[in-house]
Formats: structure tokens, sequence, C-alpha cells
């Protein structure tokens, strides 16, 4: 208070050099946030230890990274870090967690608190579930009761979600009539409410290779890579010059019509691989990641001007993933070595 009280007593001259350093203070916030996330996988034969693997993401400026289970191995090495961590709860884990919130304190208890050091910043329910999908069947009904008992045993204090596929829009052309599959609004709709409820984000795996390696015939590879000169799609007042704006505000536009209309979009997983595919080199791969990086800060048509959060896949290549395509999704090679230049932020 005595700190406070002399601040509003400062000659004009300190005063207005305090309030330029606040300013400073608060962009510097901002711009650190304003960085762009890594997915670290685990399913390969030759990765680098976790410790390596941290100390690979704070040579590169990476300050915020997408874990998929809560492996303690991984979770020591950030202890300390100052790297945000989005953690998730692995989809066979969710029923558990739904049924009992006494299974949600002890997740909690075993994988949160353990870990004082780690700067958690979102837990994930599930990833990728569809109800619609037999062997999602059993788990759909439990992923909104897991949100809210999890929700709980953390206090609120650290933001909770789940993320989905893009495959649970049944319309997404143009992005003015994006909607989820009327077959499943007994599973989104709560998780909306949850979201709207307790502010926290929507987590979406959105891929714009995935589009055009479906469908190169309608789906410009321009447009894909964030290369293309001019608009391609014209929806109304919203001109898209790239898909991955088309595809989120797709999404945007199917929450407004659950009411969602002020919950974010955190891009989960986003990237290009760089074989085992169509236009699957290494220079598109750097042209698609490093153009993410710089597109992220101005927003989407519909939304301009906001900072889309966005974490690429993968940090490091995995060899024991398959088909062949899903081994080339990495930044950098096992030995720890960028395939090509990027910065984060």
């Amino acid at each position: 208070m005595a700190k406070l009280h002399a601040l509003l007593h400062l000659p004009a001259k300190s005063t207005v050099t305090f309030i330029i350093l606040i300013g400073l203070f608060l962009l510097c916030s901002r711009l650190a946030d304003a960085q762009t996330g890594v997915c670290y996988g685990i399913l390969g034969s030759n990765l680098p230890s976790p410790p390596e693997v941290v100390s690979l993401c704070l040579q590169h400026g990476i300050r915020s990274v997408r874990i998929y289970n809560p492996n303690p191995n991984i979770l020591q090495a950030l202890s300390g870090s100052k790297i945000s961590v989005m953690v998730g709860i692995p989809n066979e884990d969710i029923p558990a967690i739904g049924k009992n919130p006494a299974v949600a304190q002890e997740w909690v208890q075993n994988n949160i608190r353990r870990f004082p050091g780690v700067s958690f910043k979102y837990i994930v329910v599930g990833n990728e579930i569809n109800p619609l999908n037999p062997a999602d069947a059993g788990i759909a009904p439990f992923v909104g009761p897991a949100m809210e008992n999890i929700y709980s045993a953390v206090s609120g204090t650290i933001k909770v979600s789940t993320a989905i596929s893009t495959g649970l829009l049944g319309q997404s052309y143009p992005p003015s009539a994006g909607a989820f599959r009327a077959e499943i609004a007994g599973f989104i709709g709560p998780i909306i409410n949850f979201l709207k409820t307790h502010d926290s984000p929507l987590l979406a795996n959105t891929y714009p290779f995935l589009a055009y390696a479906g469908d190169p015939s309608h789906i410009s590879l321009e447009y894909a890579l964030f290369t293309s000169p001019s608009a391609v799609v014209i929806d109304g007042p919203y001109k898209y010059q790239n898909l991955f704006d088309a595809i989120l505000d797709a999404i945007h536009v199917a929450l407004e019509k659950y009411g969602g209309q002020n919950v974010d979009v955190v891009v989960s997983e986003t990237g290009w691989p760089t074989a085992g595919g169509p236009a699957t080199t290494v220079d598109n791969a750097r042209i698609y990641n490093n153009n993410l990086v710089n597109h992220v800060r101005g927003g989407t048509p519909r939304r301009p001007g906001k900072y889309i959060e966005a974490y690429i896949f993968d940090l490091i290549d995995e060899d024991q993933k398959s088909p062949e395509l899903e081994k080339h999704w990495g930044v950098f090679y096992p030995n720890k070595q960028p395939k090509y230049q990027i910065s984060f932020s």
C-alpha cells in the first residue's frame, strides 16, 4: 500500500516513465503468450530423453508444449522450465473419472499436484473422441462428466477442455454454414455448455494438409500452404485466402449455433508432414509451419486481430507410428537436428 501511495505522488516525468514501463511489461507478457507451441509425442524408438527434449525446446524458443498423457519422466523434466504444458487424459481413463469424482481427485493428485514446478495450462480430457465411432461409443458419454470432475478436482485453477477432430463437423463449406453433426448434439452440447460456464477454450486438431490430400482436385496447394496470392473463397463479407482460416471459422460458426460465440478455439494440433504422402516435402512443411506462426497473430476473417493459440504437430519424428505418413510430422529429427529453419515466436 505504501508503494502504491508513493506512485500516486510521483513527479509528472517519473509517472510517464512508470506508465511506459508498465506498458512495455504488459506488451512483453502478451508477446510471451503469443508463441506457437509444439506437440510432444513419444511413439518413437530413438527419441532423445525428456531432459534433452526440454533443453531442445528452450534452445529454440519453444515455450508451450502439448503432451498426450501425464508421463512422470516428462513432467519431471518440464518442472522448473517455465514451459507451459497442455497435458492429456488418455481416452481409456475417461469413463472411470467421469463416473467417480474421487477418481478425478486421485488423478489430479498423482499427475498435477505431484509436480508443483510444472506450469500446467490445460488439462485435455480425451483426444478426438467421436461418439459415432464404435470404439468411442463407451467413452463419449463420460467426457462431459469427466471434465466437470477434473475441473472440481483442480478447483478451477487450470483450464479444462477436450480436443476434437474436425470430423465432428457435418458442414464446413462455406464457413458460414459451419455446423456440428446433428447426431452428436447430445455429446457436443454439454461440452460447449461446460466451456461457456468455465471460460475454457475448445481444442481442435486442424489439418489443412489432410483436406488437401483428400481432395487435391478441388483444394489447391497454395490455399493449404497460406501462399495463395488472393482470396479463394468469398463467403458474404468474409474473404478466405487460406484453408486454415476457413476451417477455423467453420468451427466458430458451429459453436455459435450452441450459444458458444464467446468460446475461443485453440488449435491443439496442426502441421505438415515431410514424407509419406502427396506434397509431403521438407520445403512444404517449412512453408506451412512458418506461415502458420506468422499468420496466427492476425486472427481469422470472423475474428480479426485475435491471436490464435496453436500447436505444431509434431516436435520429433515418431518411427513407431503407422501408416508411413504418421512417422514424418516432426520439426526435428530424432538426433535433435532441425529439418528446416523455423521461428516459434
